[in-house]
């Protein structure tokens, strides 16, 4: 299984992702691509921002992953297609929402399961998660069911409130960006402290001339 993320570095979008073995939990492969971003930020439209950086990091891949879980909403959107069902739709491969937040939907407990209900409609579900830690909310995202969604996020939140392959994927996205802001600090610094070269030479009018 896979988890993605995206870190922001001034214009362009760091997209990263982590393939880890369901068992054991172990990182088997990362990999990031830098995009430049070219969609706006809209509310509720964030994965036509973010898309294009994870599948460019997707498509590097050596291992082809069963499932993607995706840090957004799937089914529990607004339009029905969040960023989970977007990028499974767009990579064809099976996807999880697991979001930190609710953006629709009312909250229904069945037996001991709480679900999340919009227009008489289930559309997604609650995890609890450690003791006084806010809960997840998992939503189908693509090629997958609501109650396999549920154990599959269950069996990879067993150290930490954000689901493993998530929070490896949000690792490696932010240390692109630290290697990535450094990386360009050194170039400035170096472009700064270089010294100038400067020739001297004398123009057709007998005047000096400095050519840098």
């Amino acid at each position: 299984m896979a988890g993605v993320d995206v870190a922001y570095l001034e214009n362009m979008a760091i997209g990263a992702v982590a393939v880890l073995d369901y068992e054991t939990l172990e990182v088997l492969e990362t990999e990031t691509s830098k995009v430049a971003v070219k969609f706006p930020y809209v509310p509720t439209l964030l994965s036509f921002r973010e898309i294009p950086a994870i599948v460019a990091a997707i498509k590097k891949l050596k291992l082809q992953p069963d499932v993607f879980l995706v840090d957004g909403h799937g089914l529990a959107h607004p339009f029905r297609c969040g960023f989970a069902s977007h990028l499974g739709v767009v990579i064809g491969k099976p996807t999880i929402g697991v979001a930190k937040s609710r953006l629709i939907g009312e909250l229904q407990g069945v037996d001991n399961d709480v679900f999340l209900v919009h227009r008489n409609e289930i559309v997604g579900a609650v995890l609890p998660t450690n003791v006084g830690a806010k809960p997840l909310y998992i939503s189908i995202g693509h090629k997958t069911s609501l109650l396999r969604a549920i154990e599959i996020v269950k069996q990879c939140t067993c150290h930490s409130r954000i689901p493993q392959p998530i929070l490896q994927a949000h690792n490696t996205a932010s240390k692109e960006k630290w290697l990535s802001r450094q990386s360009r600090r050194r170039f400035t610094e170096n472009l700064i402290s270089s010294p100038r070269r400067m020739q001297k030479g004398r123009c057709r009018y007998g005047k000096t001339r400095n050519y840098v």
